[in-house]
This record gives C-alpha cells, sequence and structure tokens, in this order.
C-alpha cells in the first residue's frame, strides 16, 4: 500500500510540475514570415509595456491559464512586445525604431503601427494578424481567460 501511494504521488507531483511549467512558444517579429510561410495560422501580439499593471495581470493571469497556452501554442503564433522596446525591429521589409517623446520615455513605432486604435495607443493591447499579415482583430483592454478563450475559438471557426 505505502508503494502505491509513492507512486500515485509521484505521479501527481509529475503532472502538476507539467501543468505550472507549461509557457507559450513566444516568436520574434524577425522570423515570424518565414514560420507563417510553412505553416499559415493567425499571429496574435501582445502589446504591454513593463510599467502597466493591467499587461502584468493578464500576463499573470490569462496567460499562465493551461487551456489558453495550449490554444496558443497548438492553433496560432505568438508575439509578446514590449511597447517600449528600444531595439530596431525588421519585420514586413520595414525597420521599425523607438521613437522618443521625452527624457525617459518613448514608444516603439511597431506598437503604433500595430496597437494603434482610434489613433490612440493604451495598453495592454492584442492584435491579430492574419496570415497574410492583416489586422483581423484589436482589444486595448485586460482580457481575462474567458474572455481571450472566446476569441481564440472564434478565430478558430473562422
Amino acid at each position: 500500500m505505502k508503494l502505491y501511494l509513492k507512486i500515485l504521488f509521484f505521479i501527481s507531483f509529475l503532472i502538476i510540475s507539467n501543468v505550472l511549467s507549461a509557457q507559450i512558444k513566444e516568436q520574434d517579429f524577425e522570423s515570424i514570415e518565414q514560420t507563417v510561410d510553412k505553416d499559415p495560422k493567425f499571429i496574435i501580439i501582445f502589446i504591454h509595456t513593463d510599467w502597466c499593471m493591467y499587461c502584468k495581470s493578464m500576463e499573470n493571469s490569462t496567460f499562465k491559464n493551461p487551456e489558453i497556452i495550449n490554444k496558443l501554442n497548438n492553433d496560432f503564433y505568438f508575439i509578446s512586445f514590449n511597447a517600449e522596446n528600444q531595439e530596431t525591429v525588421f519585420f514586413r521589409e520595414r525597420e521599425f525604431k523607438y521613437i522618443p517623446n521625452g527624457k525617459k520615455t518613448g514608444v516603439h513605432q511597431l506598437a503604433i503601427e500595430l496597437g494603434m486604435i482610434n489613433n490612440k495607443i493604451s495598453y495592454p493591447t492584442l492584435t491579430i494578424l492574419n496570415d497574410k499579415y492583416e489586422i483581423v482583430f484589436q482589444h486595448s483592454s485586460y482580457l481575462n481567460t474567458k474572455q481571450l478563450n472566446q476569441i481564440l475559438e472564434k478565430l478558430n471557426d473562422s
């Protein structure tokens, strides 16, 4: 009986460890085109900043949900993009740069290009591109697991 309990405990530990350690496979803009050309899928872009508490909340709840992780890893490409990234990014044969707008503030051109809704950018913003790199969906505020799951299901059905 003790051996049975030890085996059961060990198997439970492995399952829980696997669930807790599951992570979203992230892509980057520089290599996404080659990936999409080989296997067309929607591209989910999470535009965020380091100081945004709603962004952090999504990272620590919505994007930690095993069902969301599984869907994003299997059915989509996922890019997490810091809107204040100061590195130059090459995407779709264009160069995008960080634009300072104060002493220690600024925004990246790519965040503006992909995250602007009604001439305004706010965080977090979820932008979805199709395999032709056209924006098919944008949402600028926190999404919980249920809301994101509904969006992903609608995309899978289309």
